[in-house]
């Protein structure tokens, strides 16, 4: 079965990406975590798709790329995906349109979406959605403070239900739980994983990557 890891992605411009950051970092700085971040889950998706056939990233990109921090890094690593643009309004329904295209590209096959807050996963966090669906409809990543950091599924079935959900609340993971279950699909759990949203986030993410990762670099060095 052919499947992609989606990631849905804002180009992290300065004064743009990571505005929650900036109450103790500058616009420039904010920036520059979000690309590391950015960089890593590049990183980790594209060696899980080459870890197996018929994998493909794609990235659902919005925000001006050309005035991204890390830009070439950037560059570089997204001429090795299939880039979509975002389309939809509200966040949720832009995840939904995502999961669809995304499908599109490899065939209708299965579909693990993150997003660029958890520079820390492992291939086999990835792995882990995308073989949940063997025995689950749908596979979901709850995250430390209360939303998801990952959704798996197949032919974009459950995705649908993203639109009903109210986003970037205390209570998204568990109210997106229950709109899967309402809509009769089984969910299996992951593991759950803090991402990068206030500036505390930044060190405890960073302990957790890497020393030679990029964001275990610049975010670890950042916040002594």
């Amino acid at each position: 079965m052919t499947a992609a890891v989606l990631l849905v992605a804002k180009a992290p411009v300065a004064g743009v990406a990571k505005t929650r950051l900036m109450s103790r970092f500058t616009p420039e700085q904010a920036a520059d975590i979000a690309a590391a971040a950015l960089v890593d889950t590049l990183d980790t998706a594209l060696v899980a798709a080459a870890e197996r056939a018929d994998t493909q990233v794609v990235v659902a990109l919005t925000g001006d790329l050309n005035r991204a921090a890390r830009h070439d890094d950037l560059t570089a690593r997204l001429a090795r995906t299939v880039v979509i643009d975002q389309r939809g309004d509200a966040f949720g329904e832009r995840l939904l349109y995502a999961h669809r295209d995304a499908a599109d590209a490899v065939d209708r096959g299965a579909v693990m979406q993150i997003g660029m807050d958890t520079p820390q996963l492992t291939t086999a966090a990835l792995w882990s959605g995308l073989d949940a669906l063997d025995d689950h409809d749908v596979a979901l990543g709850p995250a430390a403070d209360g939303g998801w950091w990952g959704l798996a599924v197949s032919d974009a079935r459950g995705s649908e239900v993203l639109p009903s959900v109210p986003m970037s609340q205390a209570d998204t993971g568990a109210r997106t739980l229950q709109a899967l279950r309402d809509a009769g699909l089984s969910v299996a759990l992951l593991d759950s994983y803090a991402d990068v949203d206030t500036p505390d986030d930044v060190a405890t993410v960073a302990s957790m990557c890497l020393p030679s990762s990029a964001f275990g670099r610049f975010a670890g060095a950042s916040v002594r």
